[in-house]
């Protein structure tokens, strides 16, 4: 009998769990403790917050392989493949290995229902101890607190910016939405909190969890500095401080890569002023602040979908204009705050580009959008069927030095990475 694929399996997991979202670990972690996955042998780095986790996941996990250490890294969602949420030592894990995980949760959950986020974060565990990584490092899904990545206990936990997303799920208010977060702390594991704005509400819950805190702009930060270079600054192991060097801008944003800089130093593998040198100026992450040229266009990609995200990318763009006219394509999820990412991204695009999404029953429609952008004063929109004729639409009136921002959600972000993969090998002229 053959085998089932890693896309079977996965239509398959999409339809076992009656609703797509289920928060709680009570059978998350009754099926690993069955797989005897808990404790988690090796030193553990959980990141949760609203933005910036995607960003401080991808330092850590160059940082640790410059160290010459194997990190098992945990993210989600996926751009473009699922095989994107589990990597081991910087290589997404193959189909065999993850049909393999699935397998073995699937005979073990027995009568247990589980949701899809809740397979992938034990096909992460049982991945990770087979390959006998060095390092886990452990992206937070939805909140923290109820989330599945919060049945293993952190050495070190991580807390980045925190905003208004997902209140559904996680209340409609800074302070609730904090201590969801602050759910993934424990007492006996240090916290790095790398939220600019903390709320009354945030360093009750840090308090209330007991952890030892160090906290941005406070215990670890940086400066910005002349010629697009910043330098930061971290608390040591030992409480004194420790000056960073000069370090030139990336795509990623200074107070995530000091968040993972410091939860290296509390981890005890502090990265050295060589490694910081070598390995951060070069970084970029796929979706974050992406910038591409393909053909004579220039692309930045980001799926930043809450405003709180659109305002940092307004930052970004401010500090890298570019020689014509920048442009936007946008589309987003119906819950999302539409209306507070249009204000967020201010005066920042020339003209907007919105599309429907026919097989994404979430999106919203290019007309709600649309007529979002007029309340919000934008006059020059231009409305699709879908993102690959919005992209095309956009291309055509691009002239050399322009360039068209893409953002609004990872569904988004996704199509036209896909579409620009395809134009640069020649098939999707």
């Amino acid at each position: 009998m053959t085998e089932p694929s890693l896309a079977v399996w996965l239509e398959r997991l999409e339809t076992l769990h009656p609703v797509a979202i289920e928060l709680g670990l009570e059978r998350v972690r009754t099926v690993a403790a069955r797989l005897q996955l808990l404790p988690v042998a090796v030193p553990v780095i959980t990141v949760a917050g609203t933005n910036g986790k995607g960003s401080t996941v991808a330092v850590l996990e160059a940082l640790v392989a410059d160290a010459g250490l194997v990190a098992g890294v945990y993210t989600s969602p996926h751009l473009q493949f699922f095989n994107e949420r589990i990597r081991v030592a910087g290589t997404n894990v193959d189909d065999s290995s993850l049909c393999d995980a699935l397998a073995q949760i699937d005979a073990a959950r027995g009568e247990i229902s589980l949701s899809y986020f809740e397979f992938a974060t034990l096909a992460a565990l049982l991945v990770f101890r087979s390959r006998g990584v060095d390092i886990t490092v452990l992206e937070v899904g939805l909140g923290g607190r109820l989330d599945a990545v919060n049945i293993v206990d952190p050495t070190v936990a991580v807390i980045t910016s925190i905003a208004l997303d997902h209140q559904a799920w996680l209340g409609d208010s800074l302070d609730a939405i904090a201590r969801e977060k602050a759910g993934i702390l424990r007492a006996s594991a240090p916290a790095v909190i790398a939220d600019s704005s903390p709320t009354a509400g945030l360093y009750a819950a840090v308090s209330a969890a007991g952890a030892r805190a160090v906290w941005l702009n406070e215990d670890f930060g940086f400066e910005e500095q002349s010629g697009d270079r910043w330098q930061g600054y971290l608390q040591t192991a030992d409480g004194d401080r420790r000056q960073l060097p000069s370090i030139a801008s990336s795509g990623l944003l200074p107070a995530n890569i000091c968040a993972a800089l410091q939860a290296l130093e509390l981890l005890g593998l502090p990265a050295s002023d060589k490694a910081l040198a070598r390995v951060v100026p070069t970084l970029q992450l796929r979706g974050r602040r992406q910038q591409l040229r393909v053909g004579d266009i220039d692309y930045v990609l980001d799926v930043a979908h809450n405003p709180a995200a659109v305002n940092k990318l307004g930052e970004f763009l401010s500090a890298k204009p570019c020689k014509g006219k920048t442009i936007s394509l946008f589309s987003a999820m119906a819950d999302k705050d539409i209306s507070g990412m249009i204000k967020a991204a201010g005066d920042h695009f020339e003209a907007w580009f919105v599309a429907d999404q026919p097989t994404n029953p979430r999106a919203a429609t290019a007309a709600d959008i649309a007529t979002a952008l007029r309340q919000n004063g934008q006059q020059m929109i231009s409305v699709s069927k879908n993102l690959r004729q919005a992209l095309a639409r956009a291309r055509s009136v691009m002239a050399v030095g322009d360039r068209l921002v893409v953002f609004g959600s990872f569904f988004t972000v996704a199509a036209v990475l896909s579409s620009l993969d395809k134009q640069a090998h020649g098939y999707d002229q």
